[in-house]
């Protein structure tokens, strides 16, 4: 089964919307996106991680909103040029891989307009088998086709805690920050 129909089923209730059927759905284009991450240390240090495999969709509905899929491989973030911490990072006390594969962002049905001039987007992540209500906030668009003539930037914090990577608050925030520049491209219909 692809994994935007298991999300479909998995979405939280009241989430379901149709999708439109005359409009195909959007891609992430991994080739010129890029999604990040960010910690910082106890003592103000910044570690910039980066997740080099997703996949994301944006589906239009039928009410003319759009709905962001993302599913974003945690085996694979890294932490350029710093194994130690890409090693941590990939261990069972923060992003646990081997246990959860995959972290997922389903957003709650948006006017498409939040592309270009800014604004919350809220939805749903699904980390370690902990799924929260969560805000990213997309930055005003410096184009008039945002995501296909420049990138869609986006942010987001959360509280690691949350789920259940409380360990090493001595030494880390409990806040992550994600950081994205997000290009699309059409679907062939």
């Amino acid at each position: 089964m692809p994994w935007f129909l298991l999300a479909a089923l998995l979405a939280p209730p009241g989430s379901a919307a149709p999708v439109s059927a005359s409009q195909p759905p959007l891609r992430v284009d991994p080739a010129r996106s890029h999604l990040g991450f960010e910690v910082r240390t106890r003592v103000g240090h910044r570690l910039g991680g980066e997740f080099p495999r997703y996949e994301g969709l944006v589906e239009r509905l039928a009410d003319g909103r759009h709905r962001v899929r993302l599913r974003v491989a945690t085996a694979e973030a890294v932490i350029p040029g710093r194994p130690r911490y890409t090693a941590w990072m990939r261990g069972e006390h923060f992003f646990d891989p081997l246990r959860y594969p995959w972290m997922e962002f389903v957003s709650e049905p948006y006017d498409p307009a939040v592309l270009a001039a800014g604004g919350p987007l809220r939805g749903h992540l699904t980390l370690r088998a902990h799924t929260h209500a969560e805000v990213l906030e997309v930055a005003p668009a410096a184009c008039a086709r945002p995501g296909r003539d420049c990138p869609v930037s986006v942010r987001g914090d959360i509280d690691r805690g949350r789920y259940g990577m409380a360990d090493w608050r001595m030494v880390l925030s409990d806040r992550v920050r994600f950081v994205m520049q997000v290009w699309l491209r059409e679907e062939a219909p």
